[in-house]
């Protein structure tokens, strides 16, 4: 998700509240790092620089150079030389990407050597077997070929699938070696319960979250929420249009919203269009492998949620509810999908730590004082605003939503399940009695109208059967087609309610898309599309990855199953800067420095997903394993959590049959 940073201080000590920085040192000439040569830079200026130091004021500060500008002067004024230090014949080390979590016996297995272009030494690459008493025996394997330049690398490729034997292996090249990795028919196996387990129960807005010992945060934003100001635009994307389109005025209190929903990344609003991609992503889940995992114990009337701790419910579906309880109650609130719930300014935005002390969980009373408490109700407007413009986008997403996750809820809240079918009914067909409301701002207003209002349609259809959703589907269709990479999950799952023709009529986007897929394998030398945009590509690498396996099951005979396997490879490792698994706790080495709310403790949340590998212009890509706070690299996001529990359990079900891994025609 695109975010407003978060503030850099440029400051050392200060004294007392509103004083100007100290700085820590001062000069025309500043040497950084001189007792290394490979981090050595020189920095010459005609007027003083001053030093700071950011940290004094903010986890995420940096040290600060910079020199004032002289008010009664022109022309050239000020001239710094910045002079980097450079090492005759350094070299990069090389990097041997590979998946963290391994390979099935029958799968492809190629690990990618990533090269300094100026590294001409010939040396080998080698699979190595581990035995238990720590030796290390060399595996037959063809040697390593040469792919080419990506990027300001050069990459050799190993191809060890003929290697088939289960045990535990390593590679190495020339000095470097990578950690241990396993060969073996369940390395998939689990690979999404850290997610499931951990990392979706501390997201969970309006609950006390514990685990063992620790409390990840208590009973957060019981004072939510009060209607956002007209005509303001506000933090993170939010805005808010000339009308509040709700019975409140600006600053009212809005009953009903605290309960539900979870924290949208790596900080503490939700956002709607997040909430209900991650419903549907989860009942894909439960529709297609329905795991009983039970780990979790959740009790909402109580607002306590215990991790490890099961309470014979599936976890899947207990955080299915938990969502569908926030879009449930926007409805019952304003009688329409919101954007978002989020701070009122800046100085929350930025609050990490237990998100039940963000708040006091008091609704705000103007009528008292600050900090004034009376009645259960506080005179401190610290309570979140939501922001409640219509937009027929939200409403047809928060439809699709509902209607997907009635089925899911059928057994375990048949009240809710009603309850939540009935609303997605209800404003569709009141979304079709007047003109879209089409208000826009940022990302936090849903997708392409059209777009939504597909996936209601394909929903409520699966959810109802009722043959106006079949028509509406069908004419729908032509303009999902020309947008077919972007709807093909959608489009493939009404199948089983539609007509024959509508299959027929899909084939040759289907045809152009396998083709398309198998073109783009072929721009990299890890085999899926690395983005180079400001946010980094790991929800593109699994959106990717999951239409492949969404086109294999229903067209097997037109796309193979290849892509599935790299998507999930590049998360764990098989990627470019590093061979890091860049989802927490799965994978031998794993993302340990992560932007989540606990990014302060530079510290990560099992089973985070992590935006991954950015490219900085013009050709490196990096993500820092030593610094947080680079949002587009490390942010946690929840929908990218629930793609990868999907895209998990496809790459488990596949790996039972491995011709599915080879090529169709």
């Amino acid at each position: 998700m695109t975010r407003t940073p978060e503030r850099n201080a440029a400051s050392g000590r200060a004294e007392g509240p509103g004083a100007e920085p100290t700085a820590i040192a001062s000069g025309n000439r500043f040497v950084l790092a001189p007792e290394d040569p490979a981090r050595r830079v020189t920095i010459r200026s005609t007027a003083q620089v001053q030093l700071f130091d950011g940290r004094n004021q903010a986890q995420n500060g940096w040290f600060v150079l910079q020199s004032m500008l002289p008010t009664d002067r022109t022309g050239k004024v000020l001239e710094w030389t910045i002079q980097p230090n450079s090492v005759p014949g350094w070299l990069r080390p090389p990097v041997i990407a590979h998946s963290q979590l391994g390979y099935t016996p029958d799968a492809r297995k190629v690990a990618t050597i990533e090269l300094d272009r100026n590294d001409r030494r010939v040396q080998s690459a080698r699979l190595l077997r581990v035995g238990e008493d720590g030796s290390f025996t060399p595996v037959r394997t063809p040697q390593a070929t040469r792919w080419g330049d990506y990027l300001r690398y050069s990459y050799l490729q190993l191809d060890f699938s003929a290697v088939r034997q289960p045990g535990t292996y390593v590679l190495d090249y020339g000095t470097t070696r990578t950690a241990p990795f396993r060969i073996g028919a369940d390395v998939y196996a689990g690979a999404w319960h850290p997610t499931l387990d951990v990392y979706f129960p501390v997201a969970m807005d309006h609950m006390f979250v514990n685990e063992g010992y620790r409390v990840w945060h208590g009973d957060a934003h019981r004072d939510d929420a009060r209607q956002a100001p007209v005509n303001h635009e506000h933090i993170d994307l939010y805005a808010q249009g000339p009308t509040t389109d709700t019975p409140y005025k600006s600053g009212e209190h809005i009953p009903g919203l605290a309960v539900g929903g979870w924290f949208d990344a790596g900080d503490y609003d939700i956002r709607t269009q997040s909430q209900y991609q991650v419903i549907r992503s989860l009942v894909d889940s439960w529709e297609r492998w329905h795991p009983m995992r039970d780990t979790t114990s959740i009790d909402w009337a109580r607002r306590k949620t215990e991790i490890h701790v099961p309470d014979g419910t599936p976890d899947l579906v207990q955080q299915i509810r938990h969502g569908t309880l926030q879009l449930v109650a926007q409805f019952d609130a304003v009688g329409h999908a919101i954007h978002g719930i989020v701070e009122p300014d800046v100085a929350q935005y930025t609050h990490l730590g237990d998100a039940s002390t963000k708040t006091d969980g008091l609704v705000y009373d103007p009528a008292l004082k600050l900090g004034e408490e009376r009645g259960g109700r506080s005179g401190t407007p610290d309570d979140r605003w939501a922001f409640t413009t219509k937009a027929s986008a939200l409403n047809y997403g928060s439809i699709a939503g509902l209607a997907a996750a009635s089925r899911a809820l059928a057994e375990v809240d048949p009240v809710l399940s009603k309850k939540a079918l009935g609303i997605a009914v209800r404003i569709w067909t009141e979304e079709q009695g007047h003109a879209p409301d089409l208000y826009q701002h940022g990302n936090t207003t849903g997708g392409p109208i059209e777009a939504e209002k597909f996936a209601a349609a394909v929903e409520l259809l699966r959810s109802t059967r009722d043959p106006k959703y079949v028509a509406a589907v069908q004419a729908l269709w032509p303009a999902m087609e020309k947008s077919f990479a972007f709807n093909l999950r959608d489009a493939v799952a009404a199948i089983p309610s539609m007509p024959p023709s509508y299959r027929a009529a899909m084939i040759p986007a289907v045809r152009a898309y396998a083709a398309a897929t198998e073109t783009a394998a072929k721009a990299n030398p890890f085999g899926v599309p690395i983005t180079t945009g400001g946010w980094a590509g790991s929800g593109t690498v699994m959106a990717t990855a999951l239409n492949a396996y969404t086109l294999h099951k229903a067209f097997p005979e037109i796309m193979p199953a290849d892509a599935v396997f790299r998507g999930l490879e590049f998360l764990v490792g098989h990627h470019p800067a590093s061979d890091v698994s860049f989802v927490s706790a799965v994978g031998t080495v794993s993302k340990e420095v992560a932007y989540g709310n606990n990014r302060a403790d530079f510290s990560f949340i099992a089973g985070g997903v992590v935006p991954g590998v950015l490219v900085i212009k013009p050709d490196f890509p990096e993500n820092h394993e030593d610094w947080p706070f680079f949002w587009g690299e490390n942010e946690y996001v929840i929908p990218e959590g629930a793609m990868w529990i999907e895209l998990a359990q496809a790459a488990q079900e596949l790996a039972t049959a491995p011709a599915a891994q080879g090529t169709a025609k």
